[in-house]
């Protein structure tokens, strides 16, 4: 599952550690994480990106209307999200943002909205589910229990399920994992940490059967969640159908394709509220001591799913943007873009005063894995010299705070169902809940937003796309609230061209190193906040906060020289 390598005598020093995680799996990149344990315990930790992005380079001198097609292969997960952020940054520098046709700004929140319940299934079941689910213990399961188990988790959120598994279902799943495990040759669960037994691995073997059941049902689901997508955008991964002002799907805009998105979005509801929050909630319940585990101190939300006319005015999102302090609730501020500055003195860059995105500098300066000082590829984001969070968490404590409808209803359905209070949000366990919140939210919401684009086209509006210039100078910024929080683009023109393009993505602000300052970044700060090792040579729970996160790191194919520095250059064939 990962690599996991013990080192030296243990010491807060970076270079001097108990246990190294490396490669960090189960997420989109290459991150390394090196833990100094004392007593059982986490006590300082590094996170350390190892792959170079560089597309800020790439883009300089190219036309602002390019930006989306490069920026969206920064990886084969987040890619719309990338592209919507270069595209209402680009809307934002010409103006046309204050604008854009109401049928616009709907079909790129559905895409959104399609992107938000694909990420967030595939992150529960198949890239965290397996921190908490020992898919070997459900060879133990009882499988009559387990149909009743069923039927009784299926009913969690509403009352007349139209997904629950049956015991025909049950055994074949079971039988494919003694299959798989009979044969010895375990794919993808050969190092499994739960392999062998793990003191950490607590759900009866009926709760893991049924979780193992999901993960294979939600291997198909994903499938249609991508093609919802695409409905829109023409394909998944890597949309074409947003442009400067608007979209290019007037197709989109026949019964056919709303229908072909609706008949995908009723599966995959029915998935979420059958599958998805009852499984959250079932299997939370037994490990709710990680409530007290891996918090963080400072939250930060750009809201998402702008209202009609409003793509320019972050505070007319559904979904709404703040800023939350020391865990302070009763506290949220306004966010405020000119707060933000990347630092760079512990990342492999050369070294420079904090730089806010639009003076932003790309200098690639690798020294070693072993530098005491530079250590990731990451820079570190900060927000008023704060390391903040951001991701499904901060968003469901914005709105939470706030007192957003429907974040305060399914927000308080969660810890009523677990039940614990709201404190228990500051946490691994917190983290992992808001993601479920947030999809469900999200989810429920989109049938609003078919209704708004059926009841405009009824009226005979099919406008998609407004006109607009390209001036010779120009400074715009595109804030998108992603499936894994806070990303923004910053493009400055000069000469019609791009002069200067920055990306701060969510897990530079979430897993990026420390910053000029010397304070962690919120990875690090959750990996110090009580975080238990019961075997350091299988060290689960440090999986567990970093998945927490959903990191997605690879975002480049240029490779550094580890003896010269240089950035060498590689054509992908």
């Amino acid at each position: 599952m990962s690599g996991c390598a013990k080192s030296g005598p243990a010491g807060a020093a970076h270079g001097r550690h108990d246990v190294v995680v490396d490669p960090v799996t189960r997420i989109e990149g290459h991150l390394r994480v090196e833990a100094v344990v004392e007593d059982g315990k986490i006590v300082d930790v590094r996170s350390s990106s190892q792959l170079f992005r560089g597309l800020e380079i790439i883009l300089k001198g190219r036309d602002p209307r390019d930006a989306q097609h490069f920026t969206q292969r920064s990886c084969g997960v987040c890619t719309y999200v990338h592209a919507l952020g270069s595209i209402r940054c680009v809307d934002n520098a010409v103006g046309v943002d204050k604008e854009l046709p109401h049928n616009a700004t709907i079909i790129r929140n559905l895409v959104l909205a399609s992107q938000f319940m694909h990420d967030h299934i595939v992150h529960f079941y198949h890239l965290h589910a397996l921190d908490f689910v020992d898919v070997a213990g459900c060879l133990s399961a009882d499988v009559s229990k387990t149909a009743e188990l069923a039927t009784a988790v299926a009913a969690t959120v509403r009352p007349d399920p139209k997904i629950v598994s049956s015991k025909e279902d049950l055994q074949k799943t079971k039988d494919t994992v003694k299959g798989i495990v009979d044969s010895g040759r375990l794919g993808i669960f050969t190092n499994a940490y739960f392999l062998g037994g793990h003191p950490a691995y607590i759900l009866p073997p009926e709760v893991n059967l049924l979780a193992t059941n999901h993960y294979l049902n939600a291997l198909h689901l994903q499938v249609k969640a991508a093609r919802a997508m695409a409905v829109w955008g023409a394909k998944n991964p890597h949309t074409q159908f947003t442009v400067m002002g608007g979209v290019t799907c007037y197709e989109g805009l026949t019964d056919k394709y709303i229908n072909d998105f609706l008949g995908l979005y009723s599966e995959i509801m029915d998935f979420i509220l059958d599958c998805y929050i009852p499984d959250l909630i079932a299997v939370a319940g037994f490990y709710k001591d990680w409530a007290s585990i891996g918090g963080t101190t400072n939250f930060m939300s750009f809201g998402e799913f702008p209202a009609q006319g409003g793509e320019a005015d972050l505070n007319s999102r559904y979904v709404k943007p703040g800023v939350i302090y020391d865990r302070d609730l009763s506290n949220v501020m306004e966010f405020n873009p000119d707060k933000i500055e990347e630092h760079v003195k512990h990342s492999w860059y050369k070294d420079d005063s904090p730089k806010h995105p639009y003076a932003g500098v790309t200098d690639p300066m690798y020294t070693s894995l072993d530098d005491k000082t530079k250590y990731s590829w990451m820079k570190a984001p900060r927000y008023e010299g704060k390391s903040v969070e951001v991701g499904p968490l901060a968003t469901c404590l914005v709105n939470y705070a706030q007192g957003q409808p429907e974040f305060v209803k399914y927000t308080n359905f969660v810890l009523e169902k677990l039940g614990v209070d709201a404190s228990a949000l500051f946490s691994t366990l917190g983290r992992t809940g808001a993601r479920g919140i947030e999809c469900l939210i999200t989810a429920l919401k989109t049938a609003d937003w078919v209704n708004d684009l059926k009841e405009n086209i009824a009226k005979g509006d099919m406008d998609i796309c407004k006109d607009w210039d390209m001036p010779e100078e120009a400074q715009g910024v595109g804030f998108v609230n992603a499936p894994r929080g806070g990303l923004s683009h910053w493009i400055d023109i000069k000469d019609s061209k791009i002069n200067n393009f920055q990306l701060v993505v969510p897990s530079t602000w979430n897993i990026g190193p420390r910053c000029d300052n010397d304070l962690a970044g919120p990875l690090e700060e959750a990996l110090m906040d009580n975080t238990p090792i019961a075997d350091p040579e299988r060290p689960v729970e440090i999986l567990r906060t970093v998945h927490s996160y959903d990191p997605c790191i690879a975002c480049g194919v240029h490779v550094i020289d580890n003896k010269t520095g240089n950035v060498k250059k590689f054509k992908i064939l």
